[in-house]
């Protein structure tokens, strides 16, 4: 990536020389030379909340940036990046979207993410650290800022315009009113499931900002609990990309002696998931696990693992992140055990677990979505 100091070598994480997709874009390279144009940062707390893939705090470096995101993908990928470009560990203060954010904030850089309700909860989490003088500018393709976003900003922090576009980019450019009088933060968020969706009917749960489907149980997922396996003895259970734990507490009340992992790549979800898993009163054993999948898990140590693999990365359409979870699943997996998924028909999966485990059983189906079963051999 250019940028208004050099050239910078960035990747996404997890490497992998097949992906074409870059770790930065229009809007990222929008953002710097706005800053170098008009002499910014200066002295003081810099703050990037959202940085895609550590793009930004890479190139701002020499200001010691403090990185607020909810994905853990996102941090490795920093990491990584920053020690590509020879940036000593400990410049960058790397904090997630659930840590105490800093108590002043002198220039505010906003990667504007996917979902709206983790922009709201994070901004009003900021605002009291942000003041008169505070530079607050945000940035995202043009196709990810709506006039939604700009109340956003103008609702929790103070006045808001947008730049022209380049390049299919705008710039968010926001004036502080210390004065205004600031909205609630709503998040979390909690609901009663309906009845007839197995063990879980009638069970909270609790979405953090951010998580799939916050407020109602998603059709994908209500289908999924409709079929999942029924309960057998103690054993080992992941509820890979768990989202907000709804699957794994089902097979947690289900069978209170399954020892029930619960693992997303979101900070945000994985809160969910521990809440929501709190709050059905199970008296089980679960783990609650931020982290790149399975990576970490022994091989061969799981006998069931359920999987709503997602099919974008941020605005990209890939089924990247869902052949990783199924070659970590197969690897994690005992001889003879189980990966259950649901997925949209259209995406065909079922081809990808015959390519990888030599089997793949329709379990149920229905116009929208296949529950597919692969058997590791």
């Amino acid at each position: 990536m250019t940028t208004p100091w050099g050239e910078l070598a960035l990747a996404r994480f997890p490497e992998d020389p097949r992906d074409r997709l870059r770790a930065w874009d229009a809007s990222d390279e929008y953002l710097l030379r706005h800053l170098a144009d008009r002499g910014v940062p200066p002295a003081g707390t810099v703050v990037v909340l959202g940085d895609r893939w550590g793009a930004l705090v890479t190139a701002l470096a020499p200001h010691a940036p403090v990185q607020i995101t909810d994905s853990y993908l996102t941090q490795e990928a920093t990491r990584a990046n920053l020690a590509r470009n020879g940036v000593e560990p400990g410049a960058v203060s790397l904090l997630t979207t659930r840590d105490a954010p800093p108590e002043r904030i002198d220039v505010l850089l906003v990667r504007v993410p996917k979902s709206l309700a983790l922009l709201e909860d994070q901004l009003l989490r900021l605002a009291p650290a942000v003041h008169e003088g505070t530079v607050v500018v945000g940035t995202g393709m043009a196709k990810e800022i709506h006039t939604s976003t700009l109340d956003l900003f103008e609702r929790v922090l103070g006045p808001t315009r947008t730049s022209l576009a380049e390049k299919k980019a705008r710039l968010i450019l926001c004036t502080p009113d210390p004065s205004l009088e600031r909205p609630g933060n709503p998040w979390p968020y909690r609901y009663a499931l309906p009845e007839g969706v197995g063990p879980v009917s009638g069970h909270t749960v609790v979405n953090h900002a951010g998580v799939f489907c916050a407020d109602r149980l998603d059709i994908g997922t209500r289908f999924f609990l409709a079929h999942l396996p029924r309960a057998g003895g103690a054993r080992r259970v992941v509820d890979l990309g768990c989202g907000n734990g709804v699957v794994g507490t089902a097979v947690a009340l289900a069978d209170p002696a399954a020892d029930v992992l619960f693992v997303d790549e979101s900070f945000q979800a994985v809160a969910s998931a521990q809440d929501t898993y709190r709050a059905s009163g199970v008296r089980g054993h679960a783990e609650f696990r931020v982290g790149d999948g399975l990576a970490g898990v022994p091989s061969g140590s799981v006998d069931l693992v359920l999987n709503n693999p997602p099919f974008h990365s941020h605005q990209a359409t890939t089924d990247a992140t869902a052949w990783r979870m199924f070659t970590q699943a197969r690897r994690a997996l005992r001889p003879g055990g189980e990966l259950w998924v649901i997925g949209n028909r259209h995406l065909g999966y079922h081809v990808k677990l015959r390519r990888l485990f030599g089997n793949s059983r329709l379990v149920a189906s229905d116009p929208k979505f296949v529950v597919l079963k692969a058997v590791k051999r």
